[in-house]
């Protein structure tokens, strides 16, 4: 299937020059969702996971159904002060400035493997602070997968060689 025909393409938003991907247009059509997250699963199937990470928000969505799939759990990576319990907390650069994710302490055991899951990979900014926030709790990243990588961002660049699954690339 090629998924690219499911994913709508706007420009000039949020801005003019750019090229939104939107995947609102994939994740409402039942089949090909899941489809997208079968041929996810099947992609990462042999790494031994014990737990999915997906950050806020749209991580929530490829990640959560990646886990049940696979009959595993899913740990949110949460916006600064969204998470009720003890957090660990890193810091990343936007566009226009910073922001702060957050992880419970008690999310991931030490040695666990872990695999994250997000709709995005651009600039690698988020997913990098992602694997920084499990590295602190002991967790190994075990790899990351995407439904959309924008490859001439070279998010890959920051996230030191970690394997990598994109369901399609730009």
């Amino acid at each position: 299937m090629n998924f690219k025909d499911y994913i709508r393409v706007i420009p000039d938003f949020p801005q003019p020059g750019i090229r939104f991907k939107d995947i609102t247009t994939l994740i409402n059509n039942g089949p090909v969702y899941g489809s997208a997250i079968e041929t996810i699963k099947q992609a990462v199937a042999d790494k031994q996971i014990d737990l999915i990470a997906g950050p806020e928000a749209r991580g929530f969505i490829v990640g959560a159904p990646l886990a049940v799939s696979l009959g595993i759990g899913f740990v949110p990576i949460r916006k600064s002060g969204k998470l009720p319990g003890e957090v660990v907390e890193a810091s990343y650069d936007l566009e226009y400035g910073k922001d702060r994710l957050a992880i419970h302490k008690d999310a991931i055991k030490p040695g666990q493997r872990i695999l994250i899951a997000d709709d995005l990979l651009a600039t690698g900014g988020t997913i990098a602070t992602t694997v920084n926030l499990i590295n602190q709790l002991g967790g190994e990243v075990v790899g990351a997968a995407f439904l959309i990588e924008l490859g001439y961002l070279d998010g890959r660049g920051k996230l030191g060689g970690i394997d990598i699954f994109s369901l399609v690339t730009y």
